[in-house]
């Protein structure tokens, strides 16, 4: 029998996003995001856009969201106590260039992530850092479009490489942009490349928006490694695995083509340097015309990453009919899997998928894999005997960190697993503080109220023992 283990130095953590964890929007000098003129929403109410800025008469909740700026060092080390061996974050860009178009960074937002960071690193704990996550300055927005402008190239890699330059030796693992192939799907026009505009939904600005940030993922992952060799430079897919609804051919063949253009477009571009044959026949059956100078080809292949690192949540079917009951998840809607369970929002468990995802993705690339985003959104609530029973998370985080462990048994090179969100925060797709992933629970609520005191989940203890253990010890606290 196979005795299935974890790598020796396999890196567990957590992940947050500043736009989702960090409030202090006005403070240090941080300007405006797109996060900042986000209203909150709820499962059955959709976040509104409040353009150009914030409105007096609207509640914002990425504005303190559940204030990291100013509770760090507390949080910091909750995570040391865990176990942590590092920890995903990114940087709010507009905390370091307030407009986005500046020449000069702001100094102070840089030594409020030297703090963080140097804390970090007191504790042992690894800086994985996103250096975009869902938060482009609001004014690149208004005055450039978004990222459909080639001219938001120059402006990120200002960005990075202040952050590379300033960080180097301190942090080693990078992320340059969170869930790129988000911008596959409507969804990502706004959060992914900060395009305000509805028109720019359309696949002819999301795909050149997506161009633009891949070739300027290149350009960043040769800067890093050039400022230093040891940097090991990462992309980031929001994996959207889609099973064929039936076993008919035609089914089949569409949930090849799903994960083709939904997964693999940006992930070949990212890991081989170029985008595959099937994009081109997308692009060209759906009358989009990338626009590219000729050194694109040349950046694309000369800057590809040193490991892939995903979110997975959960799975859908889809099909070439549209009949059946839909489902929702990370970003996407798809047909419902009759065979699996569902969490409060409606989004399906699938721990075995985390495996069969792992495997595709290894099988492709042979890189290094990370998974950065995984976790349960859900209504925690604090009993009478003054704890958070959460074991419907410790039940859904034990059934996946197995799928790991069968993962790596099948051959996969897995290295790290932080999950989503390590302590609560706002939901990026709804907006709203209620559906809680953290082991970490932050007193805080969708009215604005609460003391944002932090209290330890259960899940908390549960997954300071897996870490001790290495994942030896996974235990079953449902029975």
């Amino acid at each position: 029998m196979i005795k299935k283990k974890m790598p020796e130095h396999f890196l567990w953590g957590g992940a947050t996003a500043a736009n989702q964890y960090e409030g202090g929007w006005n403070e240090g000098g941080r300007g405006p995001s797109i996060a900042d003129i986000l209203t909150g929403g709820s499962v059955d109410k959709e976040r509104r856009l409040t353009v150009p800025a914030p409105l007096d008469t609207e509640f914002y909740p990425n504005h303190e969201a559940t204030d990291f700026y100013h509770h760090w060092k507390e949080d910091i080390a909750l995570f040391a106590e865990m176990g942590f061996k590092i920890y995903r974050m990114s940087v709010s860009w507009s905390r370091i260039f307030p407009k986005g178009d500046e020449e000069e960074p702001n100094e102070e937002g840089l030594r409020f992530y030297d703090q963080v960071i140097a804390e970090l690193l007191r504790y042992g704990i690894e800086p994985l850092i996103t250096i975009s996550h869902y938060e482009n300055p609001l004014h690149l927005s208004l005055e450039y479009g978004g990222w459909k402008n080639r001219k938001l190239i120059d402006f990120y890699l200002r960005f990075a490489k202040v952050l590379l330059k300033r960080y180097r030796g301190k942090v080693k693992y990078w992320l340059t942009f969170n869930e790129i192939n988000m911008l596959t799907d409507p969804f990502g026009a706004v959060f992914c490349a900060g395009m305000l505009d509805q028109e720019d939904e359309c696949e002819q600005s999301r795909y050149q928006a997506m161009h633009h940030q891949l070739v300027a993922s290149a350009l960043t992952v040769k800067l890093a490694h050039e400022i230093d060799p040891e940097n090991q430079m990462g992309c980031m897919l929001a994996y959207h695995n889609g099973y064929p609804y039936t076993c008919h051919p035609k089914d089949i063949l569409y949930a090849q083509q799903y994960g083709q253009i939904h997964n693999s477009i940006a992930g070949d571009v990212h890991a081989r340097g170029s985008y595959p044959g099937f994009a081109w026949r997308y692009f060209k059956e759906h009358d989009i015309e990338l626009r590219m100078e000729p050194e694109d080809a040349e950046i694309l292949k000369a800057g590809t990453v040193d490991f892939i690192s995903i979110s997975y949540y959960s799975s859908s079917c889809v099909s070439v009919t549209t009949e059946g009951v839909t489902t929702a998840g990370n970003g996407v809607s798809n047909l419902k899997n009759p065979y699996l369970e569902s969490s409060a929002w409606g989004w399906q468990i699938d721990a075995e998928g985390l495996r069969y995802v792992l495997n595709q993705i290894y099988d492709r690339y042979q890189k290094p894999i990370m998974i950065v985003e995984n976790g349960l959104g859900a209504v925690d609530q604090v009993s009478e005997d003054g704890a958070i029973h959460d074991d419907y998370r410790i039940e859904y985080m034990r059934k996946h960190v197995e799928q790991m462990k069968e993962a790596v048994c099948d051959g996969v090179d897995l290295i790290g697993y932080t999950c989503w969100g390590c302590t609560d925060l706002v939901s990026a797709s709804t907006g709203e503080v209620k559906k809680r992933y953290g082991l970490i629970y932050v007193n805080k609520h969708d009215d604005g109220t609460g003391d944002l005191s932090r209290m330890r989940k259960d899940s908390f203890y549960w997954y300071q023992k897996v870490i001790q253990s290495n994942g030896e010890w996974l235990g079953d606290e449902t029975k």
